[in-house]
């Protein structure tokens, strides 16, 4: 009696897990309607409409930007064509010196300059309104930056009234200065090709004024006129 009802049991079970897994029919299949009418209710409820997706919302026309007021610019405008000239000349040349580090910010270069000797120096872009270039230096009381003004047409550091028509003969006079206020450039490649050290020691040799003299073709004229400095 046990067992049979234990049977009895499972197979009330299995029977009630059976039902509940069974799909219970549509009512309008088991209806007495017409064919066309049960057709069109097994349709709709066999494949429901589907909902049309909504358009996604137009984006937003941007407001057109403000115009920038007279003088809303890190740099304030050329005088004239030479003040143009001098600017675009000194931007040409510190690129090609190794020693120029573009918009690095002040703590980056000292950070660099920190483990340097004193003297080591590089020239970056400088944040100051009106002002292009900085110069960043290790002193003996540690890193250091100077704001490189140019004021009529000519470059000097701030603080002094020594000024020249080049940056580089700016830079040059500091390093030759008896203070020595500059001693080597912290260029980003230590290691220098062999054609530009051959070229500052030429320089050096025979001055920047004479190199037209020396009798050489176009070509490796044209490469001692481009960085015709002693840095």
């Amino acid at each position: 009696m046990v067992a049979h009802n234990q049977v009895a049991a499972d197979n009330a079970i299995s029977t009630a897990a059976e039902s509940r897994r069974r799909p219970e029919p549509s009512p309008t299949s088991s209806s007495s309607s017409s064919p066309s009418s049960s057709s069109s209710s097994s349709t709709s409820s066999a494949a429901p409409a589907r909902a049309r997706p909504c358009a996604p919302p137009a984006a937003p026309t941007p407001a057109p930007a403000p115009a920038a007021a007279p003088g809303d610019t890190h740099f304030r405008t050329f005088r004239s064509q030479a003040e143009y000239r001098r600017i675009t000349r000194a931007s040409a040349l510190l690129e090609a010196c190794g020693f120029y580090w573009g918009p690095l910010n002040v703590h980056g270069a000292h950070e660099r300059l920190r483990a340097e000797p004193v003297g080591t120096f590089l020239v970056r872009d400088s944040r100051q309104r009106n002002c292009f270039f900085a110069l960043s230096v290790k002193m003996a009381s540690g890193p250091t930056s100077i704001r490189v003004h140019f004021q009529a047409g000519r470059f000097h550091l701030d603080g002094s009234r020594e000024s020249f028509d080049c940056l580089f003969e700016l830079l040059e006079h500091y390093v030759a200065a008896p203070r020595r206020m500059l001693g080597a450039p912290l260029r980003q490649r230590r290691v220098r090709p062999l054609q530009e050290l051959c070229r500052q020691r030429i320089v050096a040799t025979v001055g920047r004024e004479n190199l037209a003299r020396i009798p050489l073709n176009p070509v490796l004229r044209d490469y001692l006129s481009s960085f015709p400095f002693q840095i």
